[in-house]
C-alpha cells in the first residue's frame, strides 16, 4: 500500500510510517463477503492478493456485478463510506484475498496529520470518479465485445479466475453472448 501512496504523492518516510500503526490486515476466503447490502461501509481496503467483486441484487433477484478490484487496487462501497449511509451493494472475494485495511478513523487521522494525506485522498477520490465515469460511458458507447476486449487488455490474467456469470453480468450481456464473444475474440486476437 505504501508504494501506491508514494506513486500518488511524494511522501516523506515519516509520513508513510504513519500507516504502520493504522493499517489492519484481513484474509477473506473465496466467496466470503467483506460487506453486505444495508451495512455502513467504514473501511477502505487495499488488495495485496486476490480479487473482489461488488454486486447488487436487482428487483428480479438477479445479482448484477458492477465492479471488480484486483491486486494493488483499493475497494470500498465509496458512496456508503462518504455518506455514512447503508451500502446498496455487497462486496465478495472471488478468490482467497489478502487485504490491508484503513478504517474511517484511521483515514481521519491521516487527513489530520497533514496536507499530503489530504491531497492523496482528493486524488484517489478523483480517480474513483473518473473510473466510474468511464464505466458509465462504456455502457453508452461500447458493445459488450468492446468492453470484454478492454478487460482482456487490462486484466487478462484474472479473466480465468472470474466465473462467467459474474463476468457476463459485469459486461451487461448474457453468459451465452459472452461465450460467443470469447470464442470470436480468441480466434481474432490470439
Amino acid at each position: 500500500m505504501k508504494s501506491v501512496f508514494q506513486s500518488i504523492q511524494d511522501f516523506s518516510p515519516e509520513e508513510l510510517n504513519l500507516l504502520d500503526d493504522l493499517i489492519t490486515f484481513r484474509t477473506l476466503k473465496k466467496g466470503e463477503l467483506l460487506l453486505t447490502e444495508n451495512q455502513v461501509c467504514n473501511e477502505v481496503v487495499f488488495i495485496k492478493k486476490g480479487i473482489l467483486r461488488s454486486f447488487f441484487v436487482n428487483h428480479k433477484g438477479d445479482e448484477i456485478t458492477n465492479c471488480f478490484a484486483f491486486e494493488n487496487e483499493f475497494m470500498a462501497s465509496f458512496a456508503s463510506f462518504i455518506t455514512e449511509e447503508k451500502a446498496e451493494e455487497n462486496i465478495q472475494a472471488l478468490a482467497e484475498t489478502e487485504l490491508q485495511i484503513l478504517s474511517r478513523s484511521a483515514l481521519d487521522k491521516l487527513y489530520k496529520s497533514g496536507f499530503n494525506w489530504q491531497e492523496t485522498g482528493r486524488k484517489l477520490t478523483e480517480i474513483e470518479f473518473v473510473n466510474l465515469h468511464k464505466r458509465m460511458v462504456s455502457f453508452q458507447k461500447l458493445s459488450g465485445a468492446q468492453r470484454y476486449e478492454e478487460l482482456y487488455q487490462n486484466h487478462q490474467k484474472y479473466l480465468q479466475l472470474i466465473p462467467l456469470q459474474y463476468l457476463a453480468s459485469y459486461l451487461g450481456i448474457t453468459p451465452r453472448h459472452l461465450s460467443r464473444i470469447r470464442k470470436s475474440f480468441l480466434e481474432t486476437f490470439v
